[in-house]
């Protein structure tokens, strides 16, 4: 059985880095276990991984759900962050990117849902 699910973010800084995310998350990171590591829990088993990586910085997306696009972009704005454009994808889910120093790409996303009944027969 799968208890945790962690997603990594390579990073060129990890100083720069750890200011970054702190302010998209809006609160400090969770743990530090080595040199180079940072982490957040975003939701109960559920991890963001920030690590010192050079080579890999900037090529990684995360996605977070969110249940108010709206006020989840005022509050990272008012963190300093730039959110891009929102967009209408399908099935009634908003999109909108961040993306952090590096080029990794954190879009945050409403209307997400487990199942979408117009796909449901392809997964059952």
């Amino acid at each position: 059985m799968i208890d945790h699910v962690l997603t990594v973010v390579p990073v060129r800084d990890i100083d720069v880095a750890r200011d970054w995310y702190t302010r998209l998350l809006g609160r400090e990171p969770d743990n530090n276990p080595m040199p180079g590591l940072i982490e957040w829990q975003v939701v109960p088993g559920a991890w963001i991984q920030v690590f010192r990586d050079a080579d890999r910085a900037g090529h990684t997306q995360t996605n977070l759900a969110v249940d108010d696009i709206d006020a989840q972009i005022t509050e990272v704005t008012g963190r300093g962050l730039l959110v891009g454009d929102t967009t209408d994808a399908t099935n009634g889910v908003r999109l909108a990117p961040i993306t952090d120093p590096d080029g990794n790409v954190v879009t945050l996303i409403a209307g997400f849902r487990p199942v979408y009944r117009r796909f449901a027969t392809l997964i059952e």
